[in-house]
């Protein structure tokens, strides 16, 4: 049986930090149901189906299912997502950090078809973490150059 890579539980408290994780969530794919602000709580918590980038593997890959959640979360923006449709499949292509006010300012999620969600935060703190055991898929992600 071959070795997996241990799962994945990483912190981000500024945009360097928060590059790993953009670059662990590429081509992570969430249906718009799992996309939970909790405005009381300060949160936003996406559930997805995140490529183990990191298991190598030319032909076949793996997914995990993993949680991304923002913390000090001060308000939520979405362009060109369907909210209505809980169903809807979105695919994450980055996540960058434009400072504001410091240690403040924006994450902006950006998803394949132009959507995106601009979050404000009071400072960074995000926590990527993978929650299940990986499984294999012949899907593998692709990008035109």
């Amino acid at each position: 049986m071959a070795k997996t890579a241990p799962a994945l539980r990483l912190l981000a408290q500024d945009a360097d930090d928060l590059a790993v994780i953009s670059a662990a969530l590429q081509d992570a794919i969430a249906k718009i149901g799992d996309i939970h602000w909790d405005a009381h709580g300060r949160t936003l918590t996406i559930a997805c189906n995140r490529f183990r980038w990191e298991a190598g593997g030319k032909k076949e890959g793996q997914r995990v299912r993993s949680a991304l959640q923002l913390g000090d979360v001060t308000g939520v923006q979405a362009r060109n997502l369907k909210r209505d449709a809980k169903g809807a499949i979105v695919e994450l292509l980055a996540i960058a950090f434009e400072p504001g006010e410091a240690p403040g300012g924006t994450v902006m999620l950006t998803f394949a078809g132009g959507g995106d969600l601009r979050v404000g935060v009071d400072c960074l703190d995000v926590v990527l973490a993978d929650v299940s055991e990986p499984w294999a898929t012949s899907r593998r992600p692709g990008h035109a150059d």
